[in-house]
């Protein structure tokens, strides 16, 4: 089995839920990259250190609000 070689960004949606996508494809509908781009590791990496509430965005802001 070969070494993934892919480069990869790290990308994430309106709920500022996190993933990675081929650097080389266009992202799809509704997700946008916050600029870490890498191997697969280095990207899951990043994740790991700012993902760290892993409610989406619209559950943590109704929780704010009682």
């Amino acid at each position: 089995m070969s070494e993934d070689e892919t480069t990869y960004v790290v990308v994430l949606n309106d709920e500022e839920q996190y993933s990675i996508w081929p650097a080389d494809r266009e992202l799809p509908a509704g997700w946008r990259t916050d600029g870490t781009r890498g191997t697969k590791s280095e990207c899951l990496d990043h994740i790991g250190e700012v993902w760290t509430d892993m409610r989406p965005l619209s559950v943590r802001k109704q929780l704010e609000s009682l």
